[in-house]
């Protein structure tokens, strides 16, 4: 799916705490403005794109790139950072190996402890 105005989509799920938190965080950064924010909870269908389920994106972090190819994990947060004008030294920091594949270790450890971080966050 290509963007047809070029710009970062960050898709997050606004039903979750602790994700309200994060996105409102990068949301008060520097370039913020020039990224489209799209809550996925609010999708009523079942699909927030056609290569992307409402259950997926739930699921984990999803960023599509200007140019429309949508990036998950890890590859979804450098993506964001390297968007931000204060976090595109960490985007380039991680967005080559080995720090891309020790973030998405990072990542995924974290999404296994996330169901216990929302619980004491709400």
């Amino acid at each position: 799916m290509m963007n047809t105005d070029n710009r970062v989509t960050v898709y997050y799920d606004g039903s979750c705490p602790l994700c309200r938190r994060e996105i409102g965080f990068y949301k008060n950064s520097t370039g913020a403005d020039l990224i489209r924010w799209q809550d996925v909870s609010q999708t009523s269908d079942g699909q927030v794109a056609t290569d992307l389920s409402c259950q997926q994106a739930m699921a984990r972090f999803h960023v599509r790139a200007a140019d429309g190819t949508l990036k998950s994990g890890a590859s979804a947060f450098v993506e964001l950072w390297l968007s931000l004008k204060y976090w595109r030294w960490l985007g380039t920091l991680f967005a080559h190996p080995p720090g891309i594949w020790f973030l998405e270790k990072c990542y995924v450890g974290f999404l296994r402890i996330r169901p216990a971080i929302q619980r004491r966050i709400k």
